[in-house]
């Protein structure tokens, strides 16, 4: 009896020691798969698609992962060749492929065999990835958009604008596209007759129009309805509505007062915007003598920011000159005014008179007179052997001065000397 419990405790030892060790050698090497199942969904027979599989050792001990399979129609796998040492922590891919042979519903997994060892004991173990899929019927055609979306911007209340979409079809059969929906009613389909026919590698274009029906951004979605593999195809629409803005010009008259003519003189005006920005065209003059500068037309004025341009006014004759400026523009009142007026003045002919004592000497048959632009000279000639002892110097310019001196000349010819200088201070004008 004490014989046979010794025999028991000590298989019974044998045995904890036994499973011990297996408890050891699985919390040193363990697989992990992620995911645990993969879904294919839909494949067109003749099709491929191919999803990745993480294969880890998240033990501590190298394992090895000695052959790998996969059940199922159409299912493979690659990328691993096998045996292979794994070490822990780290991680492989494999790449599954799902190629439906024909239309129907498939599944299946793929499985991997992996051991770890110790010197008493071998243990294979088995992971699995479930595997589903779809065969389907070969699509007609592929069609694509061109644009894959339209942007309308900002337009004003009550305009309308229009953009063009290019539909392709990118696969290897014919498509007929069916219908052709809009979402908004802010934008309408144009040019698009259906159904319509559209061959494999061929295009159609047609016109999408935005009329903002209310101030504010306005979105919606283009529906194209076809037999093609994408049967629907959605084309994004967006666009902003705003109310036309207000334009003021300042000051509303500009007075040039009175500018010699051959002269000009410029004064300076200034566009406003207000509520929303405005987009100038034009601005005319009705006289040629205004003429209006330092702006590029088209010119956009934001809303609460100004601009300003130039107006010079260049008489051509004398008297009183008046005309008005129009200002052309996208804004609420599209045309506002700006009165001009001047006046011109014909230039003004200055002289100068000088006069000088007579020489007492009985040879002096006339005088010469001398003129300079500086005191002191030097002296250009203006007169010569003027009998008479004053004279008028018609060629002055305004605001100059001018510096004279006058010689007596006897029969020969003869000089005296220079008189005393005298200056003379041209107004202007």
């Amino acid at each position: 009896m004490i014989g046979s419990g010794l025999t028991r405790s000590w298989a019974l030892f044998l045995w904890v020691s036994a499973f011990l060790v297996f408890l050891a050698s699985q919390a040193y090497a363990q697989i992990s798969v992620a995911p645990s199942a993969l879904g294919f969904g839909n494949v067109p027979v003749g099709s491929t698609r191919s999803q990745s599989v993480n294969v880890t050792n998240v033990g501590t001990r190298d394992l090895t992962v000695s052959r790998a399979g996969v059940t199922g129609t159409g299912f493979s796998i690659n990328g691993l060749t096998y045996p292979l040492s794994l070490p822990a922590g780290k991680s492989v891919s494999l790449n599954v492929t799902f190629a439906p042979p024909s239309v129907g519903s498939d599944s299946g997994s793929v499985w991997l065999s992996t051991s770890t060892a110790s010197r008493r004991h071998y243990r294979e173990r088995i992971a699995t990835v479930a595997l589903t899929g779809s065969g389907v019927a070969t699509a007609a055609g592929q069609v694509t958009a061109s644009p894959a979306g339209l942007s309308f911007g900002n337009l004003l209340m009550g305009q309308s604008q229009t953009l063009s979409v290019t539909l392709a079809n990118t696969g290897t059969t014919s498509v007929t596209v069916s219908q052709a929906s809009v979402s908004s009613g802010a934008f309408t389909v144009t040019d698009l007759a259906l159904p319509a026919s559209l061959i494999a590698g061929h295009s159609l274009t047609f016109s999408v129009v935005f009329s903002p029906k209310a101030a504010g951004p306005a979105s919606g979605q283009l529906a194209i309805s076809s037999n093609a593999s994408n049967s629907l195809l959605d084309i994004a629409l967006s666009g902003t509505g705003t109310n036309a803005g207000q334009l003021s010009l300042t000051p509303s008259a500009l007075n040039f007062g009175s500018v010699a003519t051959g002269s000009s003189a410029a004064l300076v005006g200034t566009l406003i915007a207000s509520g929303s920005s405005v987009t100038v065209s034009s601005i005319r003059s009705t006289s040629a003598e205004f003429v209006v500068s330092g702006i590029s037309l088209p010119a956009t004025v934001a809303a609460g920011k100004s601009v300003p341009f130039t107006v010079t006014f260049r008489p051509q004759a004398s008297g009183t000159a008046t005309a008005s400026l129009s200002v052309l523009s996208d804004a609420t009142s599209s045309a506002i005014l700006e009165t001009l007026t001047g006046s011109g003045n014909g230039a003004v002919q200055h002289s100068v008179t000088l006069s000088w004592k007579p020489s007492s000497s009985s040879g002096v048959v006339g005088y010469n007179l001398y003129r300079a632009t500086v005191s002191g000279g030097p002296y250009a000639q203006v007169a010569s052997r003027d009998a008479n002892s004053t004279y008028t110097d018609s060629s002055v310019s305004a605001g100059q001065s001018y510096f004279y001196v006058v010689t007596a000349v006897d029969g020969s010819g003869a000089e005296s000397l220079n008189s005393n200088q005298a200056q003379a201070v041209v107004p202007t004008p």
